[in-house]
């Protein structure tokens, strides 16, 4: 049986690169970058960051008040215009700095005084370079501007924007296929039946995967027979980047998965990891596509897809960080447990302060409600017999598993 790492590692190390794709930059939200993008100059070229007036230092005395007459006028859209020697020019915000001027002192330190030639006067002595943002001051020519590799955000998107990008490469849209099986499903709002249990887990894997950038199909439920089993797997693999079945890869007699995906061709590199909750576990492939086998109880399948379908997501359309960062908590509540399997607790954090992690009352594999609640998943190392009130451990934030 694979430790939790080793497991994690093996199934990053089976995924295949996507090719790529260009979309118009607007549409490239929660993609992931297939190439880099070079930087111009930004800003592109002088302007101020101040409604004022552009001067030349050396035209001001070195302390007391002055005075310039005001001539001409800089403004944002126009084109630079050339700085007369001895004089001040008014300047607005994002206008470009007027040639040979180097300084802008703002309108409030400025008293203007009217007449047939306006002047401007002051006490106020400005630092030489004040208000003014250079051009390259925010990107160089040349430099990486956004890596290959990154998840766009809102920010990189308008900085692409802000670059002249009209499109960009980002890696092929993944198309995960969830089969959820067993003869006790039925879909949400359907009549049910004694002993029928209502389906949920592959709207969950669904709803992940699409956060990632995925398209997903949700297959019919697979019923406990392996020969109908292999047919529904084999169907799903066609056209698939990723299937995901939730159900049957235990080893009871009615768990028929396992075994219907060794004859539907797929080459199982492993079945048992070392954790808790999420032991069962089928991890193969046929092709270029990777099969993930899910256990069936809620939040074993829940957890198992953010442990290994989300670094598999992620590194298949080449994202840099594939493993999610651990972050540090101190816990709130208490638990014994036996050694020798990693524990992934579900819990909630304490708003404020140093971060604490409330453990959830029900850590059971079927409880659907630890999920729906929690926000972090504290790690319990797999040597760990008893977790005490305020002991630090090493967590996973939910939220950055899907972000």
């Amino acid at each position: 049986m694979l430790s939790f790492d080793e497991a994690v590692g093996r199934v990053v190390a089976l995924a295949p690169r996507l090719g790529a794709e260009r979309l118009g930059v607007a549409s490239c939200d929660g993609r992931v970058l297939a190439d880099d993008v070079l930087g111009v100059a930004l800003p592109a070229f002088d302007h101020s960051a101040m409604d004022g007036y552009a001067i030349r230092r050396d035209d001001l005395p070195h302390d007391g008040a002055w005075e310039l007459p005001i001539e001409g006028e800089s403004a944002a859209g126009s084109a630079p215009r050339e700085h007369a020697a001895g004089t001040a020019c008014r300047i607005f915000t994002g206008a470009p700095m007027p040639l040979g001027a180097d300084t802008v002192v703002m309108q409030e330190d400025v008293t203007r005084i009217e007449g047939e030639r306006p002047r401007a006067r002051s006490s106020f002595q400005p630092k030489r370079g004040a208000w003014v943002r250079r051009r390259g001051d925010d990107l160089a020519d040349g430099a990486v501007a956004i890596a290959r590799g990154t998840r766009l955000g809102p920010g990189a998107i308008a900085l692409a924007a802000a670059l002249d990008r009209a499109e960009l490469a980002v890696a092929r849209s993944p198309v995960v296929t969830v089969l959820a099986s067993g003869d006790e499903l039925r879909a949400p709002g359907e009549p049910g039946r004694p002993g029928s249990i209502v389906e949920s887990n592959g709207l969950f894997v669904a709803a992940v995967a699409r956060r990632l950038g995925a398209t997903t199909r949700l297959g019919p439920f697979v019923r406990d027979d392996r020969e109908a089993a292999a047919r529904a797997i084999a169907d799903a693999l066609a056209g698939s980047d990723v299937v995901v079945t939730v159900g049957g890869v235990s080893v009871g007699d009615h768990d028929v998965i396992r075994p219907a995906l060794e004859d539907a061709g797929v080459a199982l590199e492993f079945h048992r990891v070392a954790m808790k909750p999420g032991k069962p576990l089928a991890v193969g492939s046929r092709g270029s596509t990777v099969v993930l086998g899910l256990p069936g109880n809620p939040a074993s399948a829940s957890l198992t897809f953010l442990l290994f379908g989300v670094p598999l997501l992620r590194a298949m359309q080449g994202e840099r960080d594939a493993l999610p960062t651990r972050m540090r908590v101190r816990v709130r509540g208490t638990m014994e447990r036996a050694a020798g399997r990693t524990e992934f607790l579900r819990a909630r954090l304490e708003p404020g302060g140093e971060p604490r992690a409330v453990l959830a009352r029900n850590q059971a594999s079927g409880a659907v409600t630890s999920f729906a609640d929690a926000d972090v998943l504290v790690i319990v190392p797999a040597a760990t017999t008893l977790v005490r009130d305020g002991d630090e451990l090493e967590a996973l934030r939910i939220a950055d598993l899907w972000a």
